[in-house]
């Protein structure tokens, strides 16, 4: 009995779906609840008819992150913009640490991102072997050119586009 309580008590990251243009409410909601919440910004300049502003914009559209226990789950569906969690294969799909921490390296490096919803084929797996995004495993996608890599980010259905060196790629044929 005892090892199963202390298992729900395991916090994981689980990505979840916001209303609309609500995705930093919602983030906010969480935290004034004590749920840790993670909101990937990226900045943006804007234009307006009269001005040009930076701002602090969502990397995915819609998405937010919460590292919470599975008890917890009720909760985050019960706060101001949150619509659902994301499920692959009927469960709520939860996500390694590790993809969290990635998604933050990627932020904090000075390439470009880009976010794209389009299904793309798996290509050849690599990792960046030197550099700030060291370690980080992707694939490679031909569609812009040899010095781009797709790192799918587990079960949230988008896709990270970065410009890399194809200098500082590794070819992972063997590697797991």
């Amino acid at each position: 009995m005892e090892s199963m309580a202390l298992t729900s008590d395991i916090k994981k990251w689980y990505p979840v779906y916001t209303q609309s243009r609500a995705e930093k409410k919602a983030y906010q909601a969480l935290l004034s609840k004590g749920i840790e919440a993670y909101l990937p910004l990226q900045r943006q300049l804007r234009q307006w008819s009269d001005r040009k502003k930076w701002v602090e914009e969502p990397l995915i559209k819609s998405y937010l992150f919460v590292h919470i226990a599975r008890q917890q789950q009720t909760e985050v569906l019960m706060t101001t913009g949150i619509s659902r969690f994301i499920y692959f294969s009927g469960k709520i799909a939860a996500m390694p640490d590790r993809q969290i921490e990635e998604l933050k390296l990627l932020l904090a490096s000075p390439y470009e991102l880009e976010i794209t919803e389009e299904r793309l084929l798996p290509g050849e797996k690599i990792e960046i072997k030197a550099g700030p995004l060291k370690g980080i495993r992707g694939e490679i996608i031909e569609y812009r050119s040899q010095k781009q890599l797709l790192l799918r980010l587990g079960d949230i259905s988008h896709s990270i586009v970065v410009n890399v060196s194809a200098s500082l790629i590794e070819r992972m044929n063997n590697k797991s």
